[in-house]
């Protein structure tokens, strides 16, 4: 992995990195002005690279090309998906690789200089996301509020999507099942988040399920007005663009943990995202639980009492109460 900085018009300063890992550490920390990365590395592959700097607001900016020998329309797709900005293919020559460069770097140079001009930037994002928010405020203002029973199901996977869902209180499972019953919980929903607004925006029925994981209140916002806020304001279409993306990314990380990481990792990762979202003390069902993680609901209990006895949780009256948060964070593979 190479990142470079833009010294002067003539020269690029070059930073190297011996794998992905190292990649990251010296990205983070030294801000280049452009990320050359191989797609195969040790330690931490290029898309791994460019996911984790992607969702860090100090390098999410920095252009991204890939160095690769692998042609493949799936990596190309791939990348592209997770915001790459170029993809170079080798063996290239010194002069494409160069005129490559420079457009990125010109590109990157007339961004920032249009994000200086809009009152500083950083603002004019944050007013925009105001009135986003404002105008979803509005819209779900005297709609119809529905409250929801633990377990009580909210929609079903193929169902044709009527409703933009907006959670008041309580929180609410997203999930899919298999032809066996078995769930895998997709995404935690709690106050202020928004369900449903895939299937509107496709056109198409819900791809899961949703069911209040405790009691919840729910307010519906008809698919029509849904769709006319959306068009006719540019915020709060740019806002909803932003959680479509967002929904790509999360789903994308969740499959490579349940592929990649030990049933102990999976479970304190569980815990941890719940934790992160409030839960001081998680009243999670085991096979909720064992749902979010992707494995046994009897896999989960043994982990759980593991969990207790290296003094990483407590567990009292069927609730779980984070000990060490860090630790669980941080959890080997």
């Amino acid at each position: 992995m190479r990142t470079l900085r833009n010294t002067r018009a003539e020269w690029l300063q070059t930073t190297t990195a011996e794998n992905g890992k190292v990649g990251v550490e010296k990205a983070l920390s030294d801000r280049p002005d452009l990320i050359l990365c191989d797609v195969m590395m040790p330690e931490l592959d290029g898309f791994g690279v460019l996911h984790i700097l992607s969702k860090q607001a100090a390098t999410a900016d920095i252009p991204f090309i890939f160095l690769t020998a692998l042609a493949e329309k799936d990596d190309f797709r791939k990348g592209m998906a997770l915001g790459a900005d170029d993809y170079i293919v080798k063996p290239f020559d010194d002069t494409a690789l160069l005129q490559t460069i420079e457009t990125r770097l010109k590109k990157s140079d007339r961004l920032r200089q249009a994000s200086a001009k809009q009152n500083g930037g950083g603002l004019e994002h944050f007013i925009n996301e105001a009135k986003a928010m404002e105008a979803i405020q509005r819209l779900s203002e005297n709609r119809e509020v529905r409250h929801y029973r633990k377990k009580d199901p909210i929609f079903q996977e193929g169902e044709i999507p009527r409703w933009l869902f907006v959670v008041e209180k309580g929180n609410v499972k997203l999930y899919k099942s298999n032809d066996d019953g078995r769930e895998l919980i997709l995404r935690i929903a709690g106050p202020g988040d928004f369900l449903g607004y895939l299937a509107l925006l496709r056109d198409d029925r819900y791809p899961e399920s949703a069911a209040a994981l405790e009691d919840a209140t729910i307010r519906m916002i008809p698919k029509d007005d849904f769709f006319a806020l959306v068009y006719g304001n540019r915020d709060v279409n740019a806002r909803f663009i932003k959680l479509l993306a967002g929904h790509v990314v999360e789903q994308e990380q969740q499959l490579i943990e349940l592929a990649y990481n030990s049933v102990r990792k999976r479970v304190a990762t569980a815990i941890v995202h719940l934790f992160d979202q409030g839960h001081r003390e998680i009243s999670l069902l085991r096979e909720d639980l064992a749902a979010m993680a992707g494995t046994a609901k009897e896999t989960v209990i043994r982990t759980l009492t593991d969990f207790k006895s290296e003094g990483l949780i407590d567990i009292r009256d069927g609730s779980i109460l984070v000990a060490k948060p860090d630790k669980l964070r941080d959890m080997p593979n």
